[in-house]
């Protein structure tokens, strides 16, 4: 059974399609069965998986307005080792037919229903906002995956967006849990990052991953050579810290189904 995790933060700028892609790539490296699925209209997971959203004929746009299915969709990226269900501009258009469609928060969920014996993991990108390709994204999420800036702001905005989890899983979703915080972006040598890094894991807990990714140029490259940094350049430190932070999602997943009643 596949397990599905959203990549979510409504803070633009944080790394969530750099963390979507990487450990997209990370989990294939090590054996995993990856399916990386775009929900932001921009598309940029898509075209940093080596995939054009130019030249797709099908996207997540199709499967949500259900002209399409996940196994028609979806394409294989072969330098990254995973399938990727793309995006392109078309997606903003869905977010306004979907306002008078049946089940307009579920779509996205019955469609991934259908290829859970494919994949070990999905991974979703989402949009920055809480938009109806959020809630989509969220409804058919296990767990949301944060990557966050060890900053002040960032502070503020994990507030916004466990209140947005918690009414999900209160309305939605009854599955949907905060599965980790990841710390990306991170410079040891600044005080303050090291300080909201330290409040972080004593308010959050064993809900701070271990795995921590620096700031590193080679991530930051990658992408205008439309791939994960992973792949570009499997040596770099923070291409080793995804495959780390690979290694830790598959032992939390399998705590997850230890816990599980």
């Amino acid at each position: 059974m596949a397990k599905i995790f959203c990549v979510a933060n409504q803070k633009g700028g944080v790394g969530k399609t750099t963390t979507t892609v990487n450990l997209s790539a990370a989990l294939a490296a090590i054996g995993q069965r990856v399916l990386m699925l775009d929900l932001d209209p921009q598309g940029n997971a898509t075209m940093g998986s080596g995939v054009d959203k130019r030249q797709l004929e099908l996207t997540v746009y199709d499967v949500l307005l259900e002209s399409a299915s996940v196994a028609e969709a979806r394409v294989r990226s072969e330098k990254c080792g995973y399938d990727v269900l793309g995006a392109n501009r078309e997606l903003a258009g869905a977010e306004v037919e979907l306002v008078a469609l049946e089940h307009r928060e579920k779509r996205l969920k019955a469609a991934l229903a259908e290829v859970d014996a494919d994949y070990d993991f999905v991974l979703i990108d989402c949009p920055p906002s809480l938009s109806m390709l959020t809630l989509n994204g969220l409804c058919s999420a296990h767990g949301v995956i944060v990557p966050m800036q060890c900053e002040y702001f960032a502070l503020e905005g994990l507030t916004d967006l466990v209140n947005t989890i918690k009414q999900v899983h209160a309305n939605l979703n009854a599955d949907l849990q905060i599965i980790g915080l990841l710390r990306v972006m991170f410079d040891p040598r600044i005080t303050l990052q090291q300080q909201v890094s330290d409040q972080l894991k004593s308010h959050f807990a064993d809900k701070v991953f271990n795995t921590v990714i620096p700031r590193n140029v080679r991530l930051a490259e990658a992408p205008s050579y439309g791939l994960p940094g992973v792949v570009f350049d499997p040596g770099a430190k923070g291409s080793q810290a995804f495959v780390e932070f690979a290694h830790e999602m598959v032992e939390r997943v399998r705590g997850m189904g230890r816990r599980a009643p």
